[in-house]
């Protein structure tokens, strides 16, 4: 893949008040405590009931201004969770009018910009009217969707959403800071990790030839296991990120129920840290 930078809507929350951090802390999977200014984790917003509100990145400013960035068209529920258990904390959360570029491909980071992905060839740069980076092709969505679904990144609304529990995304290692105080949520969360429980599905990235499309049925041993939740063209046919049960291991075959009739695919491993 060569480098390149894409326009992307974001939706932003500036988080600031002399309770900022604290009020954060207690309500993110994530310590931020241990951010210095600058710093930048991606963390989960839970429900109470564990499920996941929001899969936001966080970024430390000073400790009394941090800003959350999460999915286009996520961020006013996100700003509404916040709020909900906002009692008696000096906290100001309000909505910015920012934009993204995403510019994936190059192990340089950009000047201020934030890591993405989890990745050394991610990056992001957000603001008012963050500029394209010099030297750098403009690229296409469809080029950065490719980009996502080969990195393993699951997206709020396709693999995310609001029936999913983190341990399904994949992204835990990245998101979850396991020796943290209490949070809304966490009680699954850990308990999940504590006796080694496995989801009753993973993200899991699939290849193949053909053509699918989201929401075609993946099938395995005879028996509808899940659904692709985001495809994109690659060279050698298509790729997919699917949702599926987790008796479907990588390097399993299975099939994609499309509209020109079944289609094999292989299923790979995802490793995000």
């Amino acid at each position: 893949m060569t480098a390149f930078w894409c326009d992307v809507p974001r939706d932003v929350l500036r988080v600031s008040g002399v309770d900022a951090l604290t009020y954060l802390q207690s309500q993110i999977s994530q310590d931020i405590r241990q951010l210095g200014d600058g710093g930048t984790t991606y963390t989960f917003v839970l429900q109470p009931t564990g499920k996941v509100e929001a899969l936001a990145r966080v970024h430390r400013v000073t400790a009394d201004e941090l800003l959350l960035d999460t999915e286009a068209g996520f961020g006013e529920a996100l700003k509404a969770r916040l709020n909900r258990f906002k009692i008696r904390v000096k906290v100001d959360i309000e909505s910015m009018d920012w934009r993204m570029i995403a510019v994936r491909g190059t192990d340089v980071a950009p000047a201020g910009s934030l890591p993405a992905w989890g990745r050394p060839d991610a990056h992001d740069l957000l603001g008012e009217a963050p500029p394209a980076p010099d030297g750098v092709r403009r690229g296409t969505p469809a080029e950065l969707e490719a980009a996502r679904i080969e990195a393993g990144w699951p997206a709020m609304g396709s693999e995310i959403t609001d029936a999913t529990i983190p341990a399904e995304t994949g992204v835990v290692p990245l998101a979850v800071n396991f020796t943290k105080g209490c949070y809304p949520g966490q009680e699954l969360v850990e308990r999940m990790d504590s006796r080694g429980s496995n989801a009753p599905r993973f993200v899991r990235r699939l290849r193949g030839e053909g053509s699918v499309a989201s929401g075609d049925l993946v099938r395995y041993g005879g028996k509808d296991v899940g659904a692709l939740t985001s495809v994109a063209d690659s060279d050698e046919g298509w790729l997919a990120l699917a949702s599926i049960a987790r008796a479907v291991q990588p390097g399993d075959s299975v099939s994609v129920a499309a509209e020109a009739g079944s289609i094999d695919a292989a299923v790979e491993e995802l490793v995000i840290r």
